[in-house]
């Protein structure tokens, strides 16, 4: 919810602060969405791993580091969550709750844009050493906004709580399928290439230092 929130409620205050400037409007986007994702892997990944993305928790069970029981329930709040954030984000800026967008978002270009994002991303995830991931997640997102045709949405449940803002960040329903498509299809290449890389040095087990084993 708060992702979207901050996505969404970023979109529209810098389409309405940008007098009409869409690079300026969707720099501060950018800033917002990046900075704001960084906070949240920070305080919620100790809970339930800061899984705010369907496509990363369908990646973590079938790696096994998540139940497949509790794949549903995840990505059922995950999407509920992206619902509630576009509402959040209306009700600040005053704007009507219900809301469906209306900005097409299709094409070839776009399609594979959100592969390539969803791909990258998932390739962050997997090889980032555990104590960078929220940097780096949040680093490699703001780029992907500006390098992306589609702005980088790289993540169903933000596709889904998109489609119910007509607003700068909005996706129109008819083009939510072909990117969440995208972006599986994003998500598994990424798996593919990481276990094609091998095991990233920063995951290799490192000898306990004599100060440790001494405490231990």
């Amino acid at each position: 919810m708060l992702l979207l929130a901050v996505v969404i409620g970023s979109g529209i205050m810098g389409e309405q602060l940008a007098g009409g400037n869409v690079a300026i409007a969707l720099l501060a986007n950018t800033l917002a969405t990046a900075g704001g994702l960084y906070v949240l892997i920070e305080v919620f990944g100790p809970v339930s791993g800061a899984h705010f993305n369907p496509a990363v928790s369908l990646v973590m069970a079938a790696r096994g580091q998540l139940r497949w029981s509790e794949l549903g329930p995840y990505i059922g709040v995950q999407m509920l969550g992206g619902l509630l954030g576009a509402w959040l984000a209306h009700a600040m800026f005053d704007l009507p709750l219900l809301e469906v967008s209306t900005k097409l978002r299709t094409g070839t270009g776009q399609w594979l844009a959100e592969g390539a994002a969803t791909f990258g991303l998932l390739l962050v995830i997997l090889r980032a050493p555990a104590h960078r991931v929220a940097a780096m997640v949040a680093a490699y997102i703001g780029a992907a906004y500006w390098f992306t045709a589609s702005t980088s949405f790289a993540n169903p449940a933000a596709v889904f709580g998109r489609m119910f803002s007509d607003s700068f960040a909005g996706i129109a329903p008819a083009n939510a399928p072909s990117f969440i498509l995208a972006e599986l299809a994003g998500a598994a290449l990424g798996v593919l290439a990481h276990l094609a890389l091998g095991t990233p040095a920063s995951a290799v087990p490192q000898a306990e230092s004599p100060l440790r084993q001494e405490r231990g």
